[in-house]
């Protein structure tokens, strides 16, 4: 295509003098007293998943819904996979509450997301920061990711803000700005910029409704000012010719880009700067408009002309025209696939380049080249490799940041192993150094002080809490721990982008090379833990015990042998006069939580338990936070084994919440939350319930409502209620109300705000899906004890709702509250069937698998409860839930409970599910032999040795699978036995003994065994 040179006629327009003078004094006042010059701050992104922050920025596609199960992932969350979780090291929290519904609860720490509070981890620890200010002359915005990074300016006080909005009635206000910003030139910039800064604003509200005239008289100035010879200025108008182009104007405003393509080409160096800025940020916010048919793809003239700047005269032209083409890397835009290897030797030539922000914006070139186009690296790698090695340790952090991420993303490469396996040695130093604190991270983080206990939290301290629903989920035979990647999960937090550095990015990096050498990394590693770990200065010794904790998944077998000596020094650590040191030490020590809960516990389980305790009531609040994350993961894996130190657990517990302030204590419940489910009905003593209780129940007493902190303190109740049973009666008619109100008042304002929603605010559904959870603690811990308060209240009623709520969290705890009380008082439950197992069969759909997962055992549960009177609902749902045991990629939570409630189904109305016999078999056998012996397994499989009796010929091609998922039992009921006996020895009898020989001669010898030693076959 050709862009032809079109001459615009210049507008004419002149403001009212007096007029002029009023804004200018609005401006004025509107200015904080220490505005001199405004600085643009902006968070770093990890830039390998530009792609992600673009997605973000243009919100999710296909989400189900909103919060933690919706499917959103921002662009600090790509580099969190395999760094959470079981699955991986928890380099990273985890957004989501206290995972949920989560099996028939007693197994419910089982099989849940970690608790987001307690998943600390490292960016708690590490400094709060990764803002990097613009050089001192305000040379305009590199925004990340969006418009709101591009505008950088203070608060307007209250009253000049509503006086300089009430201007925005008369149509030529926004004349007024633009003259101010374009043509005053001897007015002070920040004052201009202000005014620019107010013009975009009104865009991005109200662009639609400026008259022709403004727009194109705005359009005009910005285009003729480009290249003021002020920074701030040029800059300023730069967002506000990106924020029109974003209104959809890139369309409307033909002469846009070839105007500011053709000031790239001026000798004035501030019209070409301007120019470049504007275009920058044009691309980093319509970049997938530029590469469509919509503009005729202009992309295939931009590129190549930025290329040609590469190798400019000025450093920040050079940066710019490097940041412009990245933008087009991860989306592979055809327009730069054609000019990748003129890219990539532009790129090489400015490797050594002397300006930082050149360098950095190669890195991330590099970066993302290694995503998306491999093969034209491949040949140079082992050169890249020992450049980024250098960049890693560059002075200016910001390009050691960026260069680091290289190393996360070459992890993730299947080549990494080979390519990197020889670099090893100057890597990991590399990498191990920028793991310690710098002096500025110390400052940032208070590092000298050393007691601040006592000092209230700030709201900004205090992350956001994220509700996860209930997902029911079975227990397994291995060790009972089983829990699910569930990447979509890992939302980013406030701090995962802002408080990205180099210390965790070199930490992140060390942990997936773990992850990819295991234990050989050892050998690079060990002989610098050695000198780190007892090293006399402090901030040397916190990075060798931070290096010990990120490298814990990865190397955990090589570790072993070094255990025995270094767990006791990591304990003596706990007691380090740093607080830095105590906090990072909390966290490594729960990295090595399972490995010292397998030991005999008074060897590590006891001194660890007693010093992280202690540090529970530390005098800093950064290691109360840490100790009591830490105590959490241990809880979760001592379990019962933490049952004789209760009251001393408890005791401890209990006096953190008289010490805590704000942001701690949010964190104490979770701690609290997970002892109850970790020792179940081990705290229902009189003795426990009298230390725990009433503390709790004041905190409940002085919540409002409408207070996110009854977030944590419902998800704690819930879990401490299961566990208390017939204990927690005294407390349960409160809380109970309490709940049933809470979900009365969401659905009303919901209603409301269907009918009215200029009127009523949507609400807050958390509230709601959190008291739908605690209602399903208390039926399961009570059991037919909540009889009475279901009896006196509506809570089917607004249960029904609930299970037809657009949001499919609430859809999600609706059904397993339905499955709770189906256990609890089925005879309220009962009427209600009709209406409800319609709803259930549509939600069948394993597009949402945790709603899909909990309206499946629910069904299980009723059929449990209705015996043959099921038989009229069995049409509704046995395709559906045939169709999602045979569905491929099925998460094995899903499928477990899926194949439960056919076993149960075919229990109870075998005459109608044994027909279908043949297509579910095998993977019913596969799901189910992993689980552990219970009942929901007994009646699963009666149902299924039913089915066998009424259909016997719908399992003989997949006997064998029977027979492995028979063995899987270690000691079922003598009837259930029975039952597999008669089956097992009928079949042998039918084929004889010859053929049951060579069919028995396939089995693994542990089967074969197993069968003859327990069945006789």
């Amino acid at each position: 295509m050709v862009w032809d040179r079109q001459t615009k006629m210049e507008y004419e327009w002149k403001p009212d003098e007096q007029g002029l003078q009023q804004i200018l004094q609005l401006l004025k006042e509107s200015q904080s007293p220490d505005t001199t010059i405004q600085r643009t701050v902006q968070p770093h992104v990890p830039r390998r998943h530009v792609l992600a922050a673009e997605q973000e920025r243009r919100g999710p596609r296909g989400s189900a819904g909103r919060g933690p199960a919706a499917g959103r992932r921002g662009p600090g969350v790509e580099l969190a996979r395999g760094l959470n979780g079981r699955e991986g090291p928890r380099l990273w929290p985890r957004r989501g509450g206290r995972g949920g519904r989560d099996s028939p609860r007693p197994r419910s720490h089982l099989l849940r997301a970690p608790r987001r509070s307690r998943e600390v981890g490292l960016l708690e620890l590490w400094p709060t920061r990764g803002l990097t200010v613009c050089p001192d002359r305000w040379s305009g915005p590199r925004a990340a990711v969006g418009e709101s990074q591009h505008a950088a300016r203070s608060p307007l006080p209250s009253e000049s803000q509503h006086k300089l909005e009430q201007l925005n009635q008369y149509p030529d206000f926004n004349n007024y700005l633009i003259f101010v910003l374009t043509k005053l030139k001897s007015e002070d910039e920040p004052t201009r910029s202000l005014s620019g800064l107010i013009l975009k604003n009104n865009v991005k509200a109200h662009f639609q409704n400026f008259p022709n005239g403004v727009t194109d008289f705005i359009k005009s100035e910005c285009l003729n000012n480009i290249g003021d010879s002020s920074p701030l200025i040029r800059a300023t108008v730069g967002i506000l010719i990106t924020t029109i182009a974003s209104k959809g104007e890139l369309q409307n405003w033909p002469d846009l880009l070839p105007k500011l393509c053709s000031l790239l080409d001026s000798e004035d160096y501030n019209t070409c700067e301007g120019a470049f800025g504007a275009l920058q940020k044009i691309c980093e916010d319509s970049a997938e408009i530029l590469d469509s048919d919509v503009l005729d793809r202009p992309l295939n003239i931009m590129i190549p002309k930025f290329l040609q700047f590469f190798k400019h005269s000025s450093p920040k032209i050079r940066s710019h025209a490097v940041a412009c083409v990245n933008q087009f890397i991860i989306s592979r835009t055809q327009a730069l696939m054609l000019h990748i290897d003129s890219f990539i030797e532009n790129l090489f030539a400015l490797a050594g380049d002397e300006e930082a922000e050149v360098r950095k914006n190669v890195c991330r070139a590099l970066v993302m080249l290694l995503e998306v186009r491999m093969d034209r690296l491949l040949p140079h790698m082992h050169n890249i490799v020992e450049y980024m090695l250098q960049r890693t340790q560059d002075q200016d952090e910001n390009v050691a940041l960026e260069a680091c991420e290289f190393w996360l993303t070459l992890a993730e490469q299947p080549i990494c192993k080979d390519v990197l396996v020889r670099h090893l040695p100057k890597l990991i130093p590399v990498l191990v150094n920028g793991m310690k604190y710098s002096d500025i991270d110390i400052i940032l983080l208070k590092g000298d002080v050393e007691e601040d206990e006592t000092i209230p939290d700030s709201e900004q301290d205090i992350r956001p809490r994220f509700h996860r629903s209930r997902t029911v989920a079975q227990q397994h035979e291995e060790d009972g721990i089983e829990e699910e990647d569930d990447d979509d999960d890992e939302i980013d937090d406030d701090d995962t982008i802002s408080d990205w550095n180099l210390r965790k990015c070199s930490a992140a990096a060390l942990d997936v090379l773990a992850n990819v050498y295991r234990d050989e990394l050892l050998p690079h590693i060990l002989p610098l833990l050695k000198e780190l770990l007892f090293h006399h200065e402090w901030v040397v010794k916190e990075s060798g015990i931070l290096v010990l904790g990120a490298i814990a998944e990865g190397c955990m077998q090589g570790m072993i042998p070094y255990l025995p000596e270094l767990i006791p020094h990591l304990i003596q650590c706990l007691s380090d006069k740093k607080a830095l040191v105590r906090s990072i030490t909390c966290w490594t020590l729960s990295r090595y939580a399972h490995w010292v809960v397998s030991q005999p516990p008074d060897t590590y389980l006891k001194p660890l338990m007693t010093e992280l305790l202690k540090r529970i009531l530390d005098s800093n609040k950064r290691v109360q936070e840490a100790a009591c994350s830490a105590f959490a993961t241990l809880e979760e894996e001592a379990c019962t084994e933490l049952v004789p130190y209760l009251a001393y657990i408890l005791d401890t517990l209990v006096f953190a919440f008289s010490k805590y302030q704000h942001k701690n204590l949010l964190i104490l419940y979770d701690a609290i939350g997970t002892l109850a489910d970790s020792v179940g009905h081990h705290l229902n003593k009189p003795e426990y319930i009298q230390m725990l209780m009433p503390p709790l129940i004041q905190k409940w007493n002085m919540l409002k409502d409408e207070d996110k902190d009854l977030f944590p303190l419902l998800e704690c109740l819930s879990s401490v209620a299961t566990a208390l049973q017939s204990g927690f009666l005294p407390y349960c008619e409160p809380v109970y109300q309490r709940c049933v109100n809470l979900v009365q008042k969401t659905l009303a304002q919901a209603m409301l705000n269907n009918a009215q929603p200029e009127q009523y605010e949507a609400p807050d559904k958390d509230f709601m899906i959190v008291a739908l959870d605690l209602l399903s603690g208390l039926a399961e811990g009570l059991g037919g004890n909540i009889e009475q308060l279901v009896a006196r209240s509506n809570i089917l009623t607004l249960m029904y709702q609930c299970m037809q709520d657009k949001m499919p969290e609430v859809r999600q705890s609706s059904f397993a509250l339905l499955g709770d009380l189906t256990k609890a008082c089925f005879q309220h439950v009962k009427p209600c069937i009709a209406d409800f197992m319609p709803i259930l069969g549509t939600n069948l759909n394993p597009e949402f698998i945790s709603v899909c997962n909990n309206a499946t055992w629910a069904i299980g549960e009723i059929s449990i409860q209705m015996g043959i009177e099921m038989q009229p609902y069995i049409p509704m749902v046995l395709h559906q839930l045939v169709e999602i045991i045979n569905r491929p990629n099925t998460p094995k939570t899903l499928l477990e409970n899926t194949a439960i409630t056919i076993g149960r189904l075919g229990y109870v109305c075998p005459q109608e599910v044994a027909p279908m016999l043949q297509q579910f078999i095998r993977p019913w056998c596969t799901s189910l032999r992993n689980i552990r012996d219970n009942e929901e397994k007994d009646s699963a499989f009666r149902g299924i040795c039913t089915m066998i009796s009424v259909n016997p010929s719908g399992v003989i091609q997949d006997f064998i699978f029977f027979c492995d998922a028979v063995a899987s039992w270690i000691n079922p009921k003598d009837d259930l036995r029975d039952m597999f006996c008669k089956i097992l020895h009928g079949f042998k009898n039918q084929v004889g003994d010859e053929n049951w020989r060579r069919f028995s001669d396939q089995f693994p010898l542990p089967l074969k065994e197993r069968l003859a030693a327990f069945y006789g076959v």
